[in-house]
């Protein structure tokens, strides 16, 4: 008995395993949930209200009911930490075991637009693709060791780099107040954004101890307490304290999300859509090899291993295909941990473990997703922009690990003007090419890039 308790510390938060005191876990684990919770649901806030207004949603031709879409915001929580508790704690091969949490993908936004909104595929078919997808990368994943050689660090390198600078505009605009907001900007979102980053700033640099790692979730609630005292004094409207209500309205107290099928939703599978989405499944591949080499190096101080991209790639997948099954966006790793894990190296399983049966915890119970929910996005954009440009460092260290020659800086240098520069002009940069090259190249840095590094590296040889 003596022996076990004397293993469980603090400090093993900076350690993939050990366990925790709980009193100290839950907190670091909250931290976690926090900095993905909204963006978590927003893509699937996006896709159904577009299918919505398509009005080709159900098969039935009508659009999804107000209290559908608050049902699949429950099954988004749900699937995130279903996938996030199963890459901490593998099953079979399917997990890498390592300080990933897991949350709805923004690189499929396009491709799934396209599919939900047209008329002869609609949701059931969107759903449908995203199944097959799923499995396909989950079978790549699997797979990886007989590919794995031809993705070389420097690819891995460019890709991290690029993930970071693919969040910094996401980062920015939550400061703003939230892209396409129609208050954007204004002095409120602005003064809490910076009191959010200045708590954060304060406590990672004058915080003693582990309480410094804690600065993140400082700076939330800090953040959100400015937001209520705005908002109660009537001074901006920052928090929506009327979708406490409407949520237990629509949804109640308790309610176990159920399957796509149980509500009525049967996935359908046209091989136009599948195909559609199959092929950003591989885009959404790099990211996860990406992510993951970034935590490895980033939080442990090592390279990745061969077990940890099969693991991860396989959960990607095979728990995007149960994500279609309950009728939400594929999920994939979140970023914003990435970048989490690489500022305050709290890399332990069983902290972040906690965070993981947070999200499944609010999942059954939608107020407590509606709490979390109500962040203001200035709030989260005042604490993600340095997590970001963390996420930017990680990608620069690992370029300086693979080395400065020529052959790495032409294909740094190539990819990252051409994946990166392309997303910078207008659209009709694509016209020649079919609407698929566009909706997967034209708003994705992270797919141009990791296709140019890929292809120069297989071309260019490093010199004797």
């Amino acid at each position: 008995m003596t022996s076990q308790k004397s293993n469980v510390s603090i400090d093993n938060i900076y350690q993939l395993d050990g366990q925790v005191p709980i009193s100290k876990a839950i907190p670091f684990g909250l931290q976690h949930v926090l900095a993905m919770f909204v963006s978590n649901l927003v893509p699937v806030l996006i896709v159904c209200s577009s299918a919505c207004v398509a009005g080709v949603g159900p098969a039935d031709g009508g659009g999804l009911s107000p209290k559908e879409i608050a049902q699949l915001l429950q099954c988004a929580m749900f699937v995130a930490g279903i996938g996030t508790v199963i890459q901490l704690y593998p099953i079979w091969k399917i997990g890498s075991r390592l300080p990933v949490v897991m949350g709805v993908s923004f690189t499929f936004l396009g491709s799934l637009l396209t599919v939900a909104t047209n008329p002869e595929w609609g949701y059931e078919g969107m759903l449908g693709a995203i199944i097959v997808g799923g499995i396909f990368e989950g079978c790549l994943g699997l797979t990886a060791k007989y590919w794995r050689k031809f993705i070389q660090p420097i690819v891995s390198a460019c890709v991290v780099c690029t993930i970071g600078f693919s969040l910094l505009p996401v980062g920015m605009n939550s400061f703003g107040g939230g892209q396409g907001a129609e208050d954007f900007g204004a002095w409120y979102h602005l003064l809490v954004a910076s009191v959010t980053l200045i708590v954060c700033l304060v406590f990672k640099h004058y915080a003693s101890g582990v309480w410094k790692n804690l600065n993140v979730l400082a700076g939330l609630f800090a953040g959100y307490l400015l937001s209520v005292l705005l908002t109660v004094t009537g001074a901006a409207p920052l928090v929506d304290f009327a979708q406490f209500k409407e949520t237990i309205a629509q949804v109640g107290f308790f309610n176990i999300p159920l399957p796509a099928f149980v509500r009525g939703h049967i996935p359908a599978f046209h091989p136009g859509a599948i195909i559609t989405i199959a092929i950003v499944f591989l885009v959404s591949a790099a990211e996860t090899i990406g992510d993951t080499t970034a935590v490895c190096t980033g939080g442990l101080g090592r390279d990745i291993t061969e077990r940890e991209i099969q693991g991860s790639l396989a959960c990607d997948g095979f728990l995007s295909a149960f994500s279609g099954l309950f009728g939400c966006n594929p999920i994939t790793s979140f970023s914003q941990n990435v970048g989490l894990v690489a500022m305050t190296k709290v890399v332990n399983r069983f902290t972040i473990l906690m965070g993981a049966l947070v999200l499944i915890l609010a999942s059954l119970f939608p107020p407590i997703g509606a709490f979390f929910n109500s962040l203001p996005d200035a709030v989260l954009g005042g604490c993600t922009i340095m997590m970001f440009g963390s996420i930017v460092f990680s990608g620069c260290k690992m370029v300086s690990g693979c080395g400065f020659s020529d052959r790495n800086m032409t294909i740094v240098a190539l990819s990252f003007c051409i994946g990166i520069g392309v997303t910078m002009v207008e659209p009709e940069f694509f016209s020649a090419f079919p609407s698929l090259i566009g909706g997967i190249f034209a708003n994705n840095p992270v797919a141009g890039v990791f296709v140019i590094s890929l292809l120069l590296s297989l071309i260019l040889k490093e010199k004797e």
